[in-house]
């Protein structure tokens, strides 16, 4: 079974957001094959940072907005309350991207769109495959982006 990538709209796209919901999962489709898991499956909601203010206070403790959360699996649905079944090995979790920090980050790095959201989605997608901050996960997010910098040139 292949991946299955769901992508769930929680806030209206900033018009400089850089890809259809298609589009965007084509980009994690392509960092999981990076990151040598492909066939796994994860749900990203895409929010405001009002939205991601308070899942980071009420999950991390955190005051205001951040750029994305993990939530392997275990910690259940965060957006529905649901836990998946023990059966779902594949699925790895989920992963909250708020839109305005991305757009806001991308503006202040001097990076392209495209290239922070692949960044901040193979952050995520990592932190859900169990990897904390640090050398490795570096390396591993800019293997991740590199790869998708090569898919859409072709």
């Amino acid at each position: 079974m292949g991946e299955q990538i769901r992508i769930v709209r929680q806030t209206r796209l900033d018009p400089a957001f850089p890809l259809s919901r298609r589009e965007l999962a084509g980009v994690v489709a392509t960092i999981l094959e990076a990151l040598g898991r492909e066939g796994a499956s994860l749900e990203i909601t895409l929010v405001d940072d009002s939205e991601m203010a308070r899942l980071n206070a009420g999950f991390m403790g955190c005051p205001g907005p951040t750029n994305v959360l993990s939530f392997p699996t275990g910690h259940g649905d965060v957006f529905r309350g649901e836990v998946g079944s023990a059966g779902e090995s594949a699925y790895l979790g989920e992963l909250a991207l708020s839109v305005d920090t991305l757009v806001r980050e991308a503006h202040l790095y001097g990076q392209p769109e495209q290239v922070h959201l692949a960044r901040l989605l193979a952050h995520g997608v990592l932190h859900l495959a169990g990897y904390d901050h640090g050398p490795e996960m570096d390396d591993l997010t800019e293997l991740a982006v590199d790869r998708v910098l090569l898919a859409q040139a072709d």
